[in-house]
């Protein structure tokens, strides 16, 4: 299968580096693409149509594809699911931290992106308003009850999706964490077993 991650707030997706390792060795195609402005200046909207534009020119179409996101990465993923196309392309979508329900530390910084994750944005509640958009995929989010980034760690869920709770001691360390890895292997490999 062909996994495009997501990589989250002022980062490159390098830390993607052990989850694409291990996917790699298990057969999957892996892409991480740079999304800029990557501290979501001009909005995630902005950086949702781009990660379109790359799987559009990137991944075949037709190909089975999953999507991973990595905190503002996920907000990313899911506009480009519910709004940009993606959800008839991709067949699971994989939340690692994202701040589904806003999260406060937004505040510190300046800029569109960090607005439209702050607690109850117009933003967040559009994304909730189009939730049905994304039924027939498979979807799961991850989150460590001592993320200091989305804060409170609870705030990571999404309406009625299968939750992992893994306790990890930074919120940047989660998709490295090896119970993350594992899961999402063993979830992809359960996809193309047909989900049996």
């Amino acid at each position: 299968m062909i996994v495009v991650m997501v990589h989250g707030f002022a980062e490159s997706g390098r830390r993607f580096g052990r989850m694409r390792g291990t996917l790699e060795a298990a057969g999957h195609a892996c892409f991480v693409p740079m999304l800029s402005p990557r501290d979501g200046r001009l909005g995630i909207e902005d950086l949702s149509r781009k990660l379109g534009d790359f799987v559009h020119s990137s991944v075949p179409c037709g190909a089975p594809m999953a999507l991973v996101g990595f905190s503002m990465g996920a907000l990313v993923s899911r506009h480009f699911l519910q709004h940009g196309g993606g959800s008839g392309r991709v067949r699971a979508f994989f939340s690692i931290s994202g701040p589904h329900q806003g999260t406060w530390i937004s505040y510190l910084y300046p800029g569109l992106g960090t607005r439209q994750m702050r607690p109850g944005s117009p933003f967040l509640r559009e994304l909730d308003a189009g939730l049905p958009r994304l039924e027939g995929l498979t979807l799961h989010t991850y989150r460590t009850p001592v993320d200091l980034m989305v804060s409170p760690s609870k705030r990571a869920r999404m309406p009625g999706v299968a939750e992992q709770v893994v306790w990890c001691a930074f919120h940047s360390h989660m998709q490295g964490h090896p119970r993350v890895i594992g899961h999402v292997v063993g979830e992809l490999a359960r996809l193309e077993r047909g989900g049996a």
